[in-house]
């Protein structure tokens, strides 16, 4: 592939000792283009506008998603990717849903390879800090018809990111906004997913939660995703999930603690949960804790729910499952632990 390094870095403006989450893009980018039918050959670039005019077709029809992802310095000083090939494979289901073609698992990898290698003094070496990646897919012809694009780009884009909660944080269990609807894309990494979610979260954070934890599109008696994480519970010593369907998900972190789990022997259920299940749990002490789990939001304990004008307080747990994964899946990416399972991709 082609790299054309940038002549001005632009890492100076970076306070690596104050990490938000994704606001300081680093100087590279890697681009590679769909067009008559087939995918190019991949460029490395330094990060700046796009070329396309205001007719791009993504802006007009929202054809396009989007992976996140992460590398990580390890204790050694090699930096490793977690689980890209999932990544890989998710996008591509993604774009399946949205009609957007395939991208070549070789484009992909040696893509992201190449570009974390570039700018691997972007890549953090703080406690619980990482280089969040972003690949995207998005429709790149410029006409105005309601159809498909007929060229498409791909791209990725990265970050040097700290934890995007700090802290426990408090969701509201969301009575009237949908995110997802039977049918539609809920299980891909649409960019409308998003975007279609900002109202919703904006009022909650108004109310003084940190996110919303949606419910089922029909009834609003089943709860599914906290806000962009997939969430669990501990019932009784059981961790409790909702499960996989087309409005939810498929988070690889979910996926992660999952097989975890398993193997400590910790029992797991994946099957619906309603809110009324949670709501008498959380009353009556049967909740032992609540957490969100996503790639930026790694393990996020949960210490209160917002139902009907009350918010319930929820334990969060200090030594509880949460945390012991928190700690489990941070060993592995940052090499304290043996990657047993090969997790790890080693640049």
């Amino acid at each position: 592939m082609k790299v054309i390094p940038t002549t001005e870095s632009r890492i100076s403006t970076i306070d690596f000792n104050n990490l938000g989450f994704g606001a300081g893009l680093s100087d590279h980018v890697f681009i590679c283009e769909y067009k008559n039918g087939q995918w190019g050959e991949g460029i490395i670039q330094p990060y700046g506008a796009l070329k396309q005019g205001l007719g791009l077709h993504a802006l007009h029809y929202g054809q396009a998603v989007f992976e996140g992802q992460k590398a990580y310095r390890q204790a050694d000083g090699r930096i490793a990717i977690f689980r890209p090939e999932r990544n890989w494979e998710r996008l591509n289901r993604s774009g399946e849903r949205m009609l957007i073609p395939a991208v070549p698992k070789e484009i992909f990898m040696e893509g992201l390879s190449e570009l974390i290698r570039l700018d691997a003094e972007w890549v953090p070496r703080g406690e619980n800090t990482a280089l969040y990646l972003r690949p995207f897919l998005f429709s790149s012809s410029e006409f105005v018809a309601a159809r498909p694009s007929e060229e498409y780009t791909f791209a990725i884009v990265t970050s040097p990111v700290g934890e995007l909660y700090t802290k426990p944080v408090k969701v509201k269990i969301e009575q009237h906004f949908t995110r997802a609807s039977q049918g539609g894309v809920g299980y891909t990494k649409a960019a409308g997913n998003y975007g279609g979610a900002f109202l919703a979260t904006r009022r909650a954070v108004e109310e003084g939660f940190s996110q919303v934890l949606w419910t089922d599109h029909a009834e609003h008696a089943y709860l599914e995703e906290a806000g962009t994480m997939n969430v669990a519970f501990v019932l009784n010593d059981t961790l409790v999930t909702p499960a996989l369907s087309d409005r939810i998900l498929e988070g690889i972190t979910r996926e992660s603690i999952l097989i975890l789990a398993k193997e400590w022997g910790i029992p797991v259920e994946e099957r619906r949960i309603s809110v009324d299940e949670i709501v008498a749990a959380a009353k009556n002490g049967s909740l032992q804790e609540a957490f969100g789990m996503g790639t930026a939001a790694v393990v996020s304990p949960i210490d209160g729910l917002g139902y009907q004008g009350e918010i319930l307080p929820v334990p969060a747990q200090v030594n509880g499952v949460a945390m012991r994964m928190k700690k489990a899946l941070a060993d592995i990416r940052y090499g304290r632990a043996a990657d047993a399972k090969g997790w790890m991709y080693h640049l």
